[in-house]
Formats: structure tokens, sequence, C-alpha cells
């Protein structure tokens, strides 16, 4: 019953996150002309609502996610770090014209060191996480399926 709960419980505020990352990726969409690099503040203005409704579909779908509570936890946690950092990482890139590490979005400019290292560390994290949550949630919905045969 204890994981039922737990999964209630995460399954909405994965939701409540996703409509919260969502609102904030149309409030950066709507100041996009003000950053240093606009181009990255479109950039950052599609992660927010991308990463928001994948959040929202997340929470939708968690109950059918069969993995230990453990693995449970750290998915439900590395899922909000990654979409939350994926938006203001490249918030930050915008705003202070950075982006050493993305390519044509960038438009080839550079930030100062500190700010460079900054939005490295967040792509760099963010993917791996994102990566580790994609392969818990294949691993759980699998084990959902075989449930169900």
């Amino acid at each position: 019953m204890h994981v039922l709960n737990l999964k209630n419980n995460q399954s909405n505020k994965l939701i409540f996150l996703g409509v919260l990352l969502f609102f904030i990726g149309l409030i950066i969409g709507m100041i996009v002309p003000v950053f240093a690099n606009p181009r990255l503040g479109v950039s950052s203005h599609i992660e927010g609502v991308l990463n928001g409704i994948f959040l929202i579909v997340l929470g939708l779908i968690w109950h059918k996610v069969d993995i230990s509570l453990k693995w449970l936890k750290i998915s439900f946690y590395l899922a909000i770090y990654g979409t939350f950092v994926n938006c203001f990482g490249i918030l930050i890139a915008a705003i202070f014209n950075a982006g050493k590490m993305l390519g044509i979005a960038a438009n080839g400019q550079e930030g100062t060191p500190l700010v460079e290292g900054i939005v490295s560390f967040c792509l760099i994290s963010l993917s791996i996480a994102m990566l580790v949550v994609s392969v818990l949630l294949l691993i759980g919905l699998k084990r959902n399926l075989k449930q169900k045969v």
C-alpha cells in the first residue's frame, strides 16, 4: 500500500510541476526579445513547454511504471531535475549570451568561462539524468506489460 500512496503522490507532483514548467516556458517565450541571445531564449521557451508536457504525461503514466521503491524515487527526482535544468540551463545561456556547447542555437557566441562552465554542467548533468530516467521508465513499463499478459 505504501508504494501505491507514493506513486499517487509522485504522480500528482509530476503533473503539478509539469504545468508549472509549461507556464514558465510560456513566460520565457513572452520575454524572448530582452535576452542577450534571443535565439537561445526561444530554445529555453521550447524546452520549458516541451519538458512541462513531458512531466505531465509522465505523471499520467506513473502508475504503470513497475520498478522498486528506490528506483522509483531516483527516477522521480532525476526527471524533475533534468526537465527543469534543461529549461534553466538554456535560459542562463540566453541571458549571458553563452553556449559554447549549444552549436547553431548559440549562433557561435561564447560567454565567460564561469557561465560556460555552469551551462556545460547543466547540459551534461541533465543529459545523464534524462538517459537514466528513460532507461528506468522503459524497464518499468516493460515489466508492467509482462504482468498484464
